[in-house]
């Protein structure tokens, strides 16, 4: 197993080059420096990584337009074609695995363990979805009794997609690659905290043939860069992962122009644990969803339900489990728990201890900073939490479990489904008409029965209520960005009505 100080060596080589020349927008295949920069900086020291080109309006502008001029020619090209550019991302996505990962987790504070495997899981997506690219344009024979019906499908525009800090790398592939398999071109707005991987996937795209134009880069903050991407005419459809608060603004921003979207937003996910369920396992899964990533992703079990009957011996081992938790140095292979990614947000979630105390649960574990430099937290747990308290309702977005109880099935329903977000639920129990008969009533896109979050690309990924609008994966990719159109053909000479003969 490699070392810190190994990982850390490398990883100053990897950034030496952005320490010289910053981290540049590409734009129709060329570098753009900024007019103005801003800086990223590393959760882990607060360090300086380097500069960032900060993009605007008029980066937007000409990042949309490279992608407009570049759009027929990508869209026309056979799938076949297509195919083959996007496998060879893939494979320079998994010779520059390390790199990747090394990059991420000093530009977010993501644990080794988790991040060495992300760029493999961004390699995945590409080659996913590169392997759906020839049929993409498929459709329907549709007969009736007159006419021949022929659906089929076409790539919609120049599209938008807008990324989140938490796992930048694979999100932008997950966004990217099936919009450049329907024939669509990109313009990518990553978050402003989580810059380099980025870059490096641009990078990586244009090496493996990619023609310039069909994927643009543009750093910049949410209120320039992000509103001028919402809101440009050229721009067909915007895909975001990111807050809730933050796609109801999008929504408003691309209405002038009818765009569509497609929103990936928050969650209050639940595990629910029954009394019959295989406790060890469910105990292993209720800490890998919300501790693992640094509890910083949308599909974390942030809201424990266990039944009354078991909840003593549960929370006894689980306050001894989270306390053993390892946090330190992202780059150490045995961290499981490294910094959050900012101060602010630092603040936001210590401040979700503060008021967990305050409403009046009882702080089992953690909740205090680690160290004097760096942005690290011991992972928190709550216990006799009443699901109306803010930290059984908001989402923390951080490594921080809210456990409730209840006396049967219709309490676990309603808590569970007693919030504004509905992306993901989790059930355990050996029971499995109650695991049909709860799953049907509880309110999400997305459940696992007795597993954790393991992902299959061919399912829809996605969320209701104030979780998301659309689906993902699959052939639901391909209709957010692909139009449908219908061909008519009349059979012989059907009755046609006569008007002013």
């Amino acid at each position: 197993m490699t070392d810190l100080a190994t990982h850390l060596a490398k990883l100053d080589i990897h950034l030496s080059r952005f320490r010289e020349t910053g981290i540049l927008n590409l734009i129709g295949g060329k570098d753009v420096t900024g007019v103005e920069w801003f800086e990223t900086r590393s959760p882990v020291d607060e360090s300086l990584i380097a500069k960032v080109a900060l993009g605007g309006a008029a980066e937007i502008d000409a990042a949309a337009k490279a992608a407009k001029a570049a759009f027929p020619g990508w869209a026309a090209m056979e799938g076949d074609k297509r195919k083959a550019i996007l496998h060879r991302i893939a494979d320079l996505i998994e010779e520059r695995a390390e790199e990747i990962a090394l990059c991420e987790c000093w530009d977010t504070g993501q644990a080794w363990r988790f991040m060495s495997k992300a760029a493999l899981r961004g390699a995945e997506n590409f080659r996913f979805f590169a392997d759906l690219a020839p049929g993409a344009r498929d459709g329907q024979s549709l007969p009736t009794g007159s006419h021949m019906n022929i659906t089929s499908r076409h790539p919609i525009g120049p599209v938008g997609v807008i990324t989140p800090w938490n796992t930048p790398f694979m999100l932008s592939t997950w966004k990217i690659a099936p919009a450049l398999a329907a024939g669509c071109t990109v313009v990518h707005k990553p978050a402003e905290f989580s810059p380099l991987t980025a870059r490096l996937l641009a990078e990586i795209c244009h090496e493996a043939g990619l023609p310039p134009g069909v994927l643009n880069l543009v750093n910049g903050m949410g209120e320039g860069a992000g509103k001028a991407l919402t809101e440009h005419p050229d721009i067909k459809a915007i895909a975001f992962v990111g807050e809730s608060r933050t796609g109801s603004m999008i929504m408003r921003q691309g209405s002038e122009t009818l765009k569509r979207v497609h929103f990936e937003l928050g969650g209050k996910n639940p595990v629910v644990v029954f009394e019959d369920a295989d406790l060890d396992r469910a105990l292993d899964a209720a800490i890998f969803m919300i501790y693992s990533l640094n509890g910083e992703r949308c599909t974390s079990s942030s809201r424990l339900l266990v039944q009354e009957s078991i909840a003593a011996s549960f929370h006894e081992k689980l306050i001894a489990r989270v306390n053993n938790i390892k946090v330190g140095h992202p780059l150490d292979p045995k961290t499981e728990v490294g910094p959050l990614i900012h101060k602010t947000h630092f603040d936001k979630v210590t401040g979700y201890v503060d008021i967990g105390r305050s409403d009046g649960a009882t702080l089992a574990a953690g909740g205090a900073r680690v160290g004097e430099t760096g942005w690290f937290i011991r992972p928190a747990l709550f216990t006799n939490a009443t699901p109306e308290m803010r930290i059984a309702q908001e989402e923390v977005f951080g490594p921080f479990l809210t456990s409730l109880t209840f006396r049967d099935e219709a309490e676990a329903l309603s808590i569970a489904n007693g919030t504004a977000y509905g992306l993901t639920g989790y059930v355990w129990t050996n029971d499995l008409t109650r695991a049909l008969r709860f799953s049907e009533g509880l309110e999400a896109g997305m459940i696992w029965v007795n597993s954790e979050n393991v992902r299959h690309l061919p399912t829809p990924f996605g969320g209701v209520k104030a979780s998301g609008i659309g689906r993902d994966g699959g052939d639901w990719s391909f209709e957010f960005y692909m139009e449908t159109k219908n061909v008519a053909f009349a059979l012989g000479h059907h009755k046609i009505q006569r008007l002013g003969a």
